[in-house]
């Protein structure tokens, strides 16, 4: 008997946005699909864009379906709902784009709106998504007009300027430019950046570095993160060095060492190093405790070889932190000889760590907490859990310990109440 193959649904919306992808440019121009190549891809230049007065600022495009609907909206309605209540997912994908695929130039409307009006869109964003990237690969400006006038988010558009950015970057700029106004981060750009990223992640790069701090930049750069990590780490590193701005630069770097710390978190850490500032600050404790995970001696001993200073303190955070998680006792003896290094989030995350072995020891380090609301709010949760998890041992820990007075109050409060809900 032949063995089935069974794919995650995941790798399944994958490949039917590839599939439709390729079917819609297919006619075009097949030269012009992205190689898989680990080479950095070169700078192209500007080419002319495709957008004409003559066309009245419509792409022309070779492959234009004629305008014979195939279905009335009552049964496009029907066709709709019975493949998209299918219970087999792999047969529910094909038939979608087999019906997406038979759509014709003026179908798409009717579709999308009737997608909208039935609520289809909001449980199945995957099947919209692949008509809104089939009706971009169609006629982009018809698809934008429709979503600008009938959406009121920036899924749609951002959707429809990801396909249309994979095979006209220039009309999809050019629409995102001249569709933005005001002088924060152009939204419509992401959808640029994200079809770019592909085929051309250094262009698209230079659109993100034209962004200033804000969410969409942002994502942008999540959007260009996977090409460039594929590019191997050390092209991944120089495209972070190579960011001007600063706080695009930290953003980058806590992003990349995540990544690249899973394989070699070594090298991660002296990356770091020689890229001081807070992304780095931020990332080294990650890192280490990755680095500690696998092995602890050569985690310590590079903790012990850093500088004074903050990524020292990183580095003790995310090194204490894994060893709590281990030995609690252990981990405190440690830090105890570190104490030189540690600061209120070091001591805030050994608590933390400790709580699931051993809650006692981690709750005596809050009182190192030198900021007197951190501390207290981490008295507040840590021994409000710890009561719910085990009343018997937090109420003899809290009995003995002089606590701050608010605490002491509340804490008698929560005690009274859950002795209340057992009587």
């Amino acid at each position: 008997m032949k063995s089935r193959l069974i794919l995650p649904a995941a790798v399944v919306g994958a490949a039917a946005l590839a599939f439709i992808a390729g079917r819609a440019t297919a006619p075009d121009a097949p030269e012009t699909a992205a190689g898989d190549s680990s080479e950095a891809p070169p700078r192209p230049g500007r080419p002319a864009t495709s957008l004409s007065a003559e066309a009245g600022g419509r792409p022309a495009f070779r492959d234009r379906r004629e305008a014979s609907p195939r279905f009335d909206r009552e049964s496009a309605t029907d066709e709709m709902v019975r493949i998209l209540r299918s219970g087999d997912p792999l047969s529910r994908t094909q038939a979608w784009l087999d019906f997406v695929n038979s759509l014709g130039a003026d179908e798409f409307e009717s579709v999308i709106a009737e997608m909208r009006e039935q609520g289809l869109q909001t449980a199945n964003m995957e099947a919209y998504s692949l008509v809104l990237t089939a009706w971009a690969k169609t006629d982009p400006l018809a698809a934008l007009d429709y979503a600008s006038e009938h959406t009121g988010n920036a899924f749609a558009r951002n959707t429809i300027l990801t396909a249309w950015a994979q095979t006209d970057p220039e009309g999809a700029i050019l629409w995102a430019e001249s569709n933005h106004e005001g002088e924060g981060a152009n939204p419509w750009m992401v959808g640029v950046i994200r079809g770019l990223a592909t085929s051309d992640p250094y262009r698209a790069t230079d659109l993100m570095n034209a962004m200033p701090y804000s969410g969409e930049r942002g994502e942008a750069l999540a959007a260009l993160m996977p090409q460039m990590l594929a590019q191997g780490p050390d092209a991944a590193k120089a495209w972070v060095e190579g960011f001007a701005d600063e706080q695009l630069r930290d953003g980058a770097i806590r992003r990349v060492s995540e990544e690249l710390a899973r394989t070699d978190p070594a090298g991660t850490a002296e990356w770091l190093v020689q890229n001081p500032g807070s992304g780095a600050q931020r990332s080294m404790d990650d890192v280490i405790g990755i680095w500690a995970r696998e092995d602890q001696g050569a985690a310590t001993s590079y903790f012990q070889s850093l500088p004074q200073g903050d990524l020292r303190t990183s580095a003790l955070r995310g090194l204490t932190n894994q060893m709590a998680m281990e030995d609690p006792r252990a981990a405190a003896a440690f830090l105890d000889t570190h104490a030189a290094d540690a600061d209120d989030r070091v001591y805030q995350q050994f608590a933390w760590h400790s709580f699931r072995e051993d809650p006692a020891i981690g709750a005596d380090y809050i009182a190192r907490i030198q900021n007197e609301g951190e501390r207290d709010r981490t008295y507040r949760r840590m021994l409000d859990g710890w009561l719910r998890r085990d009343f018997d041992a937090a109420s003899t820990w809290i009995s003995g310990t002089q606590l701050p007075e608010n605490v002491g109050r509340h804490l008698e409060r929560r005690m009274n109440e859950l002795q209340q809900r057992q009587n």
